[in-house]
């Protein structure tokens, strides 16, 4: 086993003592919902994908949301389903994967600051251009050169994840160490 790695016994002393969801935050391509799926895993939790409950909420897909309304009314949309999921603490221990513009709003940023233990996953612009390319489904890099829209929003928006109180860096690493990491910052945290 990696020595980056938590025992059983570690990740079962964490997930007693975590009393409120953890969320994550950070740049689209940084991992938030297969690490967040592994953590939860680990935790033996409920996963929730932010995204996917606005889409069931909305019945249609983010895409479509921005195309037909805009990214305004997708906004206000995030903000009422991460209030819902987040302020129905039942159960209470759960992992949350948000958008990526989501803890830019600084109404929804100051629930998941009051509500959560929130964790911005970071990694720099080469692994996020690398990881976007793979999917066509991301509306915001539609139109454009993706390493010049994903270097702006990120300069846009590291000013607000970084007032997450959980601040971990996701590189060419598999998932799962990811997920250890966030788990090791989460108990220190805790």
């Amino acid at each position: 086993m990696e020595h980056d790695t938590l025992s059983h016994a570690e990740i079962q002393r964490i997930a007693r003592r975590l009393d409120r969801t953890i969320v994550l935050v950070g740049m689209m391509g940084v991992g938030k919902t297969t690490v967040g799926r592994k953590l939860a895993s680990l935790l033996s939790v409920p996963f929730i994908d932010a995204d996917e409950e606005i889409e069931r909420a909305a019945h249609m897909s983010v895409a479509e949301i921005f195309a037909h309304y805009g990214e305004e009314h997708f906004r206000d949309g995030e903000r009422r389903v991460i209030a819902r999921l987040v302020g129905d603490q039942t159960p209470a221990r759960k992992v949350l994967a948000t958008g990526g513009g989501a803890f830019v709003d600084p109404l929804t940023r100051a629930l998941l600051l009051d509500r959560s233990a929130t964790v911005w996953i970071d990694t720099d612009i080469d692994i996020l251009v690398e990881r976007v390319g793979r999917k066509d489904s991301r509306p915001l890099l539609r139109g454009g050169d993706p390493r010049t829209i994903l270097t702006t929003l990120r300069e846009e928006r590291t000013p607000h994840y970084r007032h997450a109180p959980i601040h971990v860096i996701s590189g060419h690493q598999p998932h799962l160490v990811t997920a250890h990491k966030i788990l090791k910052a989460v108990d220190a945290w805790l």
